[in-house]
């Protein structure tokens, strides 16, 4: 597959992950991962070390996702996501027209606090455009967070039934659009940014 690399060191590589492929095997066992199409890449270049997911993303989520060249790595990138330093930002398309154009949700996830902020881009016919912000990393948090509040993420099967969506979409509507953190070896500010993908694209039926 050609997986988009939009940023790689010595010690990290960040790709845009296409959607429909899981970073790593769920207990389905999945052989097709993005980590095992990766490193299936480097072991036919005869590269020695083998990349390691910093965090996940949705099977049908796409957009950028840190590995680590190494589990040093891995270790120290990890850290900065349990310390909360890394800034992600995606961009949703949300059943309905919200009510306030930016917000915070709040709403707990099996009993841990989980906290979303929102700010809405642009409204459209029976759907809205917005920029999503997870201040914490709780599992499916933007999913469970728009459902929560009665605007389901379109194309969400999982927390929502069809029947529920007026505008019909293909696959989740949810795209892991930039990344902001200090590198945790050379101190430096990293920002990265993943343009939307062309399936989305197609169906605002204009870039964004």
């Amino acid at each position: 597959m050609n997986i988009p690399i939009i940023y790689e060191d010595d010690w990290f590589l960040v790709v845009d992950k296409p959607a429909g492929l899981v970073t790593i095997p769920t207990p389905r066992k999945e052989s097709r991962t993005l980590t095992s199409v990766l490193n299936a890449d480097l072991a036919q270049k005869a590269i020695a070390y083998r990349l390691h997911p910093c965090h996940r993303l949705d099977r049908q989520t796409s957009g950028l996702i840190i590995y680590a060249k190494g589990k040093s790595s891995q270790r120290m990138m990890m850290d900065e996501f349990r310390q909360k330093r890394v800034k992600k930002v995606y961009l949703a398309f949300v059943q309905g027209a919200l009510a306030k154009n930016q917000g915070e949700i709040k709403t707990p996830i099996e009993g841990q606090a989980a906290v979303t902020q929102y700010r809405v881009i642009q409204k459209r016919k029976g759907f809205t455009i917005l920029e999503a912000r997870p201040l914490t990393g709780r599992t499916n948090q933007l999913r469970i967070h728009f459902k929560a509040i009665g605007h389901p993420i379109l194309g969400d099967t999982k927390f929502a039934l069809r029947r529920e969506f007026k505008v019909k979409a293909r696959r989740l509507c949810l795209h892991a659009r930039a990344l902001e953190f200090i590198h945790p070896i050379n101190k430096k500010i990293i920002s990265l940014r993943a343009e939307l993908p062309k399936d989305l694209q197609e169906f605002l039926g204009i870039p964004l």
